[in-house]
């Protein structure tokens, strides 16, 4: 049986490890064919090897790293349709102790490497057979509805929807059959996570109240909203936010 995904040209940036990761084990079980993007090589490639994907090196933050991203796909596969714009920092920075080094190197990551896979999606998309489109799909966070004190990740994650839905509009208008959504994961069960929790076990129970469900997610669930925006099926989907935060931004604070 064909996966949900089968024969799909895809990118997932920040596959090396997290949310990525997941995404990246997910597509290729449904029959993607990804290019697992990281600047972390050593796991970059172990996952890529296990899970069947190609691994690619890139800086999210320099244009030339993705261009040379492009050539790659282009080389290889001639068209791209799906691209999941996911890899991202945090600072855990305040508004008195961000610095404006700190806060550009942020930036440049979680929105302006956004920005550049939009523009690099955006350009392959347009050349895919058949006016075939494409898929490209953003990781935000519950912080785009609800602030934390990190000053530079909050901002950024907000920057990720105003740019998503200008990316959806544009490629609306002008008929390039590109849809572009945003994810907004809440607390997910991360390695990294899993570490920490192991070090401070009362980070679990915290992290467990932030959702109404009691519990937090799995990477397996966002990536599972992934694999939906990615496929055929969610083709009247574009500019729209996925919120993946078991109803975190929507409970009132309890007295």
């Amino acid at each position: 049986m064909a996966g949900r995904l089968e024969g799909k040209v895809a990118v997932v940036t920040g596959g090396a490890s997290g949310i990525g990761e997941g995404i990246v084990r997910r597509f290729c079980s449904e029959g993607a064919r990804v290019f697992l993007a990281d600047v972390d090589e050593l796991n970059g490639a172990r996952i890529a090897a296990e899970s069947g994907a190609q691994f690619a090196p890139l800086d999210v933050s320099s244009q030339e790293s993705w261009q040379t991203l492009a050539a790659v796909v282009t080389e290889v596969h001639g068209r791209l349709d799906v691209m999941v714009n996911n890899a991202g920092i945090v600072s855990n920075l305040d508004i008195t102790a961000v610095t404006v080094e700190a806060w550009q190197r942020l930036m440049s990551i979680n929105l302006t490497g956004v920005m550049l896979g939009c523009q690099t999606a955006v350009s392959l998309m347009r050349n895919n057979p058949d006016d075939s489109g494409g898929s490209i799909i953003n990781t935000a966070s519950s912080t785009s509805y609800l602030a934390i004190p990190d000053v530079a990740y909050t901002t950024s994650k907000a920057g990720v929807v105003g740019l998503t839905k200008s990316v959806a509009v544009h490629c609306a208008n002008e008929g390039f059959n590109i849809r572009c959504n945003s994810i907004h994961p809440g607390a997910t069960l991360t390695n990294i996570l899993k570490t920490a929790i192991e070090q401070m076990p009362e980070v679990e129970d915290a992290c467990k109240k932030m959702s109404p469900l009691n519990r937090m997610g799995t990477v397996e669930e966002v990536a599972a909203m992934a694999v939906f925006l990615a496929s055929d099926e969610a083709s009247f989907c574009t500019g729209g936010q996925y919120a993946v935060e078991g109803g975190t931004v929507s409970q009132h604070p309890k007295m």
